[in-house]
């Protein structure tokens, strides 16, 4: 019986999805083709999967796309060395000198970096919007606008922007919108549904799940861009090796009982938070006092496991109480199944210190993994004393 993706479930999809078994071993595990080249039948005749050096198309990294669109609900997927990598890709695929695009005022730290330090200097101009307000989006819409780059929930306000509406208000416009879903992963959000034009992923995060890989990845409907895409890749080498592929799919397979589990506990968290004295605002999508709430119910399945909150003490005791943890580690990063907590504004998004993004110094950020909540708890609240 063939079974059409569409109408498979999340988690048989990040399970079966590019992954049959090995046709000539059976092994149920699609294999680690650690190998940079491939034999040829002759000058220019590969063998099945037109497979010729593994920089261009490798099986293993081939099956990690066909799951990664498949999740998406997505035509075709691009595997990348890390998630900058394939940011990168999407704005040069996309953008010429002399075009503009518009940017969240509450964008990663990495791709303002990207687009404020290395674009400009190629001619690229940009401004930025509050994405949850439309009417500030048109406004900063330009005739020569052909990007508008959005993260739903940001990092690390969590902030929520309307997906549908931003597909409208940019393809009226003639522009692309850019989903960064890495925050909530195709389990909880799927923008290609909303209208997107392409979803990007650190695939480092959630989906690898493990801290154990760094990649990227980049999904879209759009045959030419996949083109235009394949072809930048291809010639600027920017893959992930076989194994990392490998270490990314394994991810994949357990992404939908992770997430569960991941939100589980942030809603607990939350709750102890909101509830502390030495504790200022709390930003999570999933309070109803959260200004981005409605949208985010509307658009994703649950609210994810990242938490951000401000220290009523001001800078120092918010840097105090991110050295005071013992099981939430002090690292940058997110999405794995340790809890980490990091200070944003000396760690992450340090580079965005001075511009229009810059993040409040008393704000921590917590990416909240699967261990017993109760201990989760226990170790915040000593921290913050």
């Amino acid at each position: 019986m063939v079974h059409d993706p569409a109408r498979l479930g999340f988690e048989t999809r990040a399970i079966h999805a590019g992954q049959k078994p090995d046709p000539r071993t059976g092994a149920v595990i699609v294999p680690i083709y650690q190998t940079s080249t491939y034999a040829q039948d002759g000058v220019g005749a590969t063998r099945e999967g037109d497979y010729e050096y593994s920089r261009t198309a490798n099986p293993t990294r081939t099956a990690l796309e066909e799951a990664l669109a498949a999740l998406e609900s997505g035509k075709h997927a691009l595997a990348y060395a890390s998630g900058m990598a394939a940011s990168d890709a999407v704005l040069r695929a996309t953008l010429r000198p002399g075009d503009h695009l518009v940017l969240g005022n509450d964008v990663y730290g990495g791709t303002f970096r990207l687009i404020d330090k290395v674009l400009t200097s190629w001619g690229i101009s940009y401004d930025v919007a509050h994405l949850s307000d439309v009417d500030d989006v048109r406004s900063a819409i330009r005739p020569e606008t052909k990007l508008v780059w959005c993260e739903t929930p940001t990092n690390p306000l969590l902030g929520i922007a309307d997906i549908a509406a931003l597909a409208e208000t940019a393809h009226v416009a003639g522009a692309k919108l850019v989903v960064d879903n890495t925050f909530a992963t195709p389990y909880l959000q799927n923008p290609l549904a909303l209208g997107a034009d392409v979803v990007l992923h650190s695939t480092t995060k959630y989906l690898g799940g493990h801290s154990d890989v760094v990649g990227g990845a980049v999904v879209t409907d759009d045959d030419e861009l996949r083109e235009q895409l394949f072809f930048l890749r291809n010639a600027s080498g920017a893959v992930p090796g076989a194994f990392d592929a490998w270490l990314t799919l394994r991810g994949l397979k357990t992404l939908g009982v992770r997430m569960e589990r991941h939100c589980d506990n942030a809603e607990r968290i939350v709750e102890m938070l909101v509830d502390h004295p030495k504790v200022g605002t709390v930003y999570y999508p999933g309070l109803s006092g959260h200004p981005g709430h409605e949208v985010a119910a509307k658009q994703m399945r649950r609210f994810g496991g990242m938490v951000s909150f401000t220290h009523v003490d001001g800078e120092q005791a918010a840097l105090d109480a991110a050295a005071g943890t013992e099981l939430f580690i002090l690292a940058e990063s997110l999405g794995g199944i340790e809890s980490l907590i990091e200070h944003p504004g000396r760690m992450t998004h340090a580079s965005v210190a001075g511009s229009l993004l810059q993040v409040p110094a008393e704000l921590l950020r917590l990416s909240v993994g699967i261990e017993d909540v109760r201990d989760l708890i226990a170790d915040l609240s000593a921290a913050l004393g």
